[in-house]
């Protein structure tokens, strides 16, 4: 007698079905792991007055480009503190902003979601967190420097995020993979580097690093269900439009504004040399997209076409084994 035959699964249903799973695991986690900024970070103990030891200010040479150039490291003691009060500052007043813009988008996105659609329970979850995270950043740059955030003309990209989020889902999450994968790199490699910094930069470092790699797992697992199931015609926009979203807003989250220049009066040749000209830092700039590439190559993004795009505007280079993988560990494997 024959074994029973297992009816044949639907792949449609089961990629479902998986995915459901993983959102329900991301909204599990951001129940039993989550953070108050206000419970979770001692605003109050004397050791975060922002100046009690301020040296724990001057920018980390391992993983602060502006704080291992000769022109930084030349200034005096007190320069290289306020140099670095301002530019923390300033990084949390970004990410305030772009994630003021996430959750625009993301409230459009839900907005007309079917009921029982996993993705409710996960963007909401996600949403409650970014909004912390606005609480968070708001005091800390209080407490520490007046800044402005973004440079004016990019703080108008945040009238796309409505339509963007209702609309194009797949644009407005590369978007969201354009603002949130540099900030995460550049908060990993300072906690990484081992470095004394002020506790009220470790604390709100420590909490946006454990809950954006959640985020940033949603995006990946939205864009893998989605893209690969467009048409050739829409996959291969989308594969032009994915490293042209990631250089605009990458440069707009990692470049300081105007001011920063113009208060400390830094040359024009060093702020050349250090966001844009040298040779280290395009290739720190391009490490920050290590994963967004790797993403890329698995939804079927990398043609011939939009590797030419990556290359042109140097953001090109190897992919990542897995995500978040360490920046030595690839080196050594591309080696």
């Amino acid at each position: 007698m024959s074994a029973p035959t297992t009816p044949d699964v639907d792949p449609v249903v089961a990629e479902a079905q998986a995915y459901a799973e993983k959102l329900l695991m991301l909204s599990e986690a951001s129940v039993d792991r989550h953070f108050d900024p206000f419970e979770d970070i001692d605003w109050d103990n004397p050791d975060f007055d922002p100046d009690c030891k301020p040296e724990r200010w001057i920018l980390v040479t391992s993983a602060d480009p502006i704080g291992r150039h000769p022109w930084y490291q030349s200034l005096p003691q007190d320069v290289k503190i306020e140099i670095g009060k301002v530019r923390q500052a300033n990084v949390a007043k970004v990410g305030l902003q772009f994630e003021a813009i996430l959750i625009i988008g993301m409230m459009q996105h839900i907005f007309n979601l079917k009921n029982n659609d996993p993705e409710f329970r996960y963007c909401s979850h996600e949403m409650i967190e970014e909004h912390n995270h606005t609480l968070m950043f708001q005091e800390m740059v209080n407490r520490v420097a007046d800044v402005p955030g973004m440079n004016p003309l990019v703080r108008q990209l945040r009238h796309l995020a409505s339509p963007g989020g209702a609309l194009f889902p797949n644009f407005f999450f590369m978007a969201v993979l354009a603002g949130e994968e540099p900030i995460d790199h550049i908060q990993k490699d300072i906690l990484r580097s081992g470095d004394d910094i002020h506790p009220i930069m470790r604390g709100v470092m420590a909490i946006h690093v454990a809950e954006e790699a959640r985020h940033i797992s949603f995006a990946h697992e939205f864009l893998k269900k989605n893209v690969p199931a467009q048409r050739p015609f829409n996959k291969f926009v989308l594969s032009i439009a994915m490293p042209i979203i990631m250089f605009i807003l990458g440069r707009a989250i990692a470049t300081p504004p105007k001011t920063f220049f113009k208060q400390f009066d830094m040359p024009k040749e060093v702020r050349k040399e250090l966001f844009y000209g040298s040779k280290e830092a395009k290739q720190v700039f391009a490490d920050y997209f290590i994963d967004v590439r790797a993403l890329a190559e698995e939804i079927g993004l990398m043609n011939p076409v939009a590797k030419r795009v990556w290359k042109l505007l140097g953001i090109d280079g190897p992919s990542s084994r897995y995500r978040s993988e360490p920046k030595r560990s690839v080196k050594h494997a591309v080696a």
